[in-house]
């Protein structure tokens, strides 16, 4: 028997969640049950995976089973960004060997279109636009960050525009930056919406539990799975709860829960919003991945996400959201000088899967049971992707891009606690000072 060493438990105030339209949630599981899958994390991963494995084995029933509520946790916290390029943060110019970056490509690209296609065919408001983004610089540092950048999408035959800073505020309102590079393919979204949404359109023959933390685990021809209330039998387990995986008895060690923080903004008065000026809906990410993520949303909010924490056990630490809310008020100030009486409304953290060698897992974990784990920063659509993925794979069908997934050496293996730690944590703030103006 494994027991589970960590649950869930993300802060309250995430503003996507409560601006997202409600939903009743489903029951927390309760009494034995047993079926022939079951999908373990209700997140982009999870949600995927469910839909597809119930479409391909339509006859069969497949338990959804979530910790906490969905759109409350990690999937509906992001920035909101579905980005379809390659976004290798190891590699000088974000796109590194170009037939693997070619390969993320369709992998991201299948994520989008799955998405695209769900909000289009059931209607999800998820404030969807496929409008692409903005990375923007301020110092030398990160222009260098950008003209690299520039190359790698030529390597790759990729569009682009870039955008010199006296044309900016036509774009994004703001004379804050020197420079942006323009990439068309990314859609921004109202990320626990698209989740709520996505939860509530999934097919007849799979039963979602929310709320229903699993406490322990027994591996073995049949996977058993104790809860507070009652326990499930799984013929064929699929672990989609990204770092929690680790807690489950696989990986452990390998990945890296990375807490980041957002804040959003009240809505903006007209007289505000002509005084911004620029587009009506904009996401900007920075040239320096130690930088301020801003958006414009259609609702006319701005968001600044920066900071960054790590959390080993992946749960939530409020002392962090009071030391860093004062830091997204002064990162909104050097931006939006003109707006001067736009407060924030709310304030939140929501954790990355993070691997040192930027790789992810994908395939068997051990017998009869399976995941698609450590999503590196791009859950939206990686991790779509995979979890769809990883459901055809599982009804024998072959491609090669679940070959090439299959062949990943996934997350290596990290230092032992309390040297991961030290590391980890000199990392993170040695990288927040050495971004300087750009966060």
């Amino acid at each position: 028997m494994t027991k589970v060493t960590s649950l869930p438990a993300d802060d309250s105030s995430c503003g996507w969640y409560h601006l997202s339209a409600r939903r009743t949630p489903r029951p927390a599981h309760s009494g034995t049950s047993h079926a022939r899958w079951v999908v373990l994390g209700a997140g982009y991963v999870g949600l995927a995976a469910a839909r597809q494995l119930a479409l391909n084995f339509p006859d069969e029933q497949i338990l959804l089973i979530e910790a906490q509520e969905v759109g409350f946790g990690t999937a509906g916290r992001n920035a909101g960004f579905a980005i379809d390029l390659p976004h290798d943060i190891g590699a000088e110019d974000y796109i590194g060997d170009i037939d693997i970056a070619r390969t993320c490509l369709r992998i991201n690209m299948t994520g989008q279109d799955y998405l695209k296609d769900l909000v289009a065919e059931h209607g999800i408001d998820c404030q969807m636009k496929f409008c692409g983004k903005y990375q923007a610089a301020v110092e030398d540092r990160g222009i260098a960050v950008l003209d690299a950048y520039r190359r790698g999408l030529e390597k790759l035959g990729q569009p682009f525009e870039v955008i010199e800073g006296a044309d900016l505020p036509d774009h994004i309102g703001t004379h804050f930056y020197r420079k942006a590079l323009f990439t068309p393919g990314t859609a921004l979204i109202q990320p626990s919406a698209l989740v709520k949404g996505l939860a509530e359109s999934l097919p007849a023959n799979v039963s979602l539990y929310e709320n229903t933390p699993i406490l322990d685990v027994e591996y073995g021809d049949k996977t058993v799975l104790r809860h507070a209330r009652g326990s499930i039998s799984a013929d064929k387990l699929v672990l989609a709860n990204n770092a929690f995986g680790g807690h489950f008895g696989f990986l452990k060690g390998a990945m890296l829960p990375i807490f980041t923080y957002a804040s959003l903004t009240r809505p903006m008065t007209e007289q505000e919003q002509a005084r911004l000026g620029g587009k009506p809906y904009w996401g900007v990410i920075p040239a320096d991945p130690f930088g301020t993520t801003v958006r414009r949303t259609p609702d006319n909010r701005l968001l600044i996400r920066n900071s960054f924490s790590f959390n080993p056990d992946g749960r939530a630490n409020p002392k962090y959201l009071q030391r860093y809310v004062a830091r997204h008020k002064a990162s909104f100030a050097r931006r939006f000088p003109m707006l001067p009486d736009v407060g924030i409304e709310y304030t939140w953290g929501g954790a990355l899967a993070m691997s040192r060698n930027h790789e992810s897992y994908f395939g068997q974990l051990a017998p009869n049971v399976y995941g698609a784990l450590c999503c590196n920063g791009l859950g939206v659509t990686r991790g779509t992707a995979t979890g769809k993925l990883l459901a055809d794979w599982l009804a024998g069908e072959k491609n090669d891009l679940i070959d090439f997934l299959l062949k990943s050496p996934g997350p290596n293996a990290n230092p032992p606690q309390p040297f991961l730690s030290i590391g980890v944590n000199a990392n993170l703030t040695w990288g927040q000072m050495r971004a300087g103006k750009e966060s």
